[in-house]
């Protein structure tokens, strides 16, 4: 252990929120799940695997086993479905803890490529000691905003299903905004340079999309993918998004791919021919530029707000042969947040 610097277990134990007192036999045998499914569990919670007699869980996990071990004596999740919950949360959380940890660290250390001094590693300390259990309601509320947000997509699935269109599949407005270059543009800049410009990059096309209304699926570094419940909102995010990266002389321009379809809804992404579609128009575009499909094309061309364009037919991967558009936003008309004072073309 560095001089001065905290004991890990220490820390360990105050971001726990309680002491390690137990072993993996203590957990199994008070919570009264199997030696099998605690390790299925810890695995897809993304723990590391601890020896059967190494003191490394506390009362909070011992509660967490007997929590899910409940859920599934009620019948509302089988051993399966608990599984795939618990690597759902796992994985999301997994990136919220580094992303904290990581903004901490850039807000205390001033050099990004040396270590934190003892001085800024007790800051860190201190504020989890004495900001942990604000920060913690914090989480859960935008659990319970975003929860209800999909539960509404998911009653309006529903809906459709009830209008002919097969189960789960949704007519969705899906799109890729990628920047250009980006392969180039990252063997110029510094590491925490190119850190900077996704960042940027990933909290504006985020921002843009939940002003519009739309979902932000997840973000790939230099590509996000959003979907929409309308074309009108897709075309907007794919607009506005093309149009704010174009104006940061620092940052590469974006292109955009949007489709329209059917899409399967899986695991908090989107999959499908609809999906690959949009990811391929993305190739087609212009730097600065928003391509789309035939079916959103069709869903666009009356509305006053737009322009689309047929531009040449393209064979794509997988997909055969395509007719793609080029979507503008129309000289005389205003962005949807501002309706059109003439009503026409």
């Amino acid at each position: 252990m560095a001089a001065g610097l905290p004991d890990p277990k220490e820390i360990e134990e105050l971001l726990l929120g309680g002491e390690l007192r137990y072993t993996r036999v203590d957990a199994v045998r008070l919570s009264g799940v199997t030696r099998e499914f605690s390790g299925r569990l810890w695995r897809a919670f993304g723990y590391p695997s601890m020896p059967d007699d190494a003191v490394a869980y506390t009362e909070g996990d011992i509660a967490a086993l007997c929590r899910i071990r409940r859920l599934m004596e009620d019948g509302v999740l089988d051993e399966n479905g608990v599984v795939r919950l618990v690597r759902a949360f796992g994985q999301t959380m997994t990136r919220l803890a580094e992303w904290q940890v990581n903004l901490l660290r850039s807000m205390l250390v001033q050099d990004p490529d040396g270590q934190p001094s003892s001085e800024a590693v007790d800051t860190i300390v201190d504020i989890a000691e004495r900001h942990i259990g604000e920060f913690e309601p914090l989480v859960v509320h935008a659990w319970r905003r975003q929860l209800a947000a999909a539960g509404t997509r998911a009653m309006a699935a529903a809906a459709t299903r009830e209008n002919g269109h097969p189960a789960g599949r949704t007519p969705t407005t899906v799109g890729f905004a990628d920047m250009v270059s980006f392969t180039q543009v990252s063997r110029e800049l510094e590491e925490i340079e190119l850190a900077r410009v996704v960042e940027w990059f990933e909290e504006t096309a985020a921002d843009i999309i939940a002003t519009c209304g739309g979902r932000l699926v997840k973000t790939l570094g230099d590509e996000v993918l959003f979907s929409a419940e309308t074309p009108e909102i897709g075309a907007e995010i794919a607009l506005t998004v093309a149009a704010a990266i174009q104006d940061e002389t620092e940052v590469p321009d974006v292109r955009v791919g949007v489709a329209h379809g059917p899409v399967l809804p899986l695991m908090g992404d989107v999959f499908g021919t609809t999906v690959n579609l949009a990811a391929r128009l993305t190739s087609l575009a212009r730097p600065g530029a928003v391509v789309i499909d035939t079916e959103l094309a069709a869903k666009l061309e009356k509305d006053p707000a737009y322009e689309v364009t047929r531009i040449v037919r393209r064979p794509v991967r997988g997909l055969g042969i395509i007719q793609p558009y080029v979507l503008r936003r129309r000289v005389d008309s205003t962005p949807a947040q501002e309706p059109s004072q003439s009503g026409s073309a």
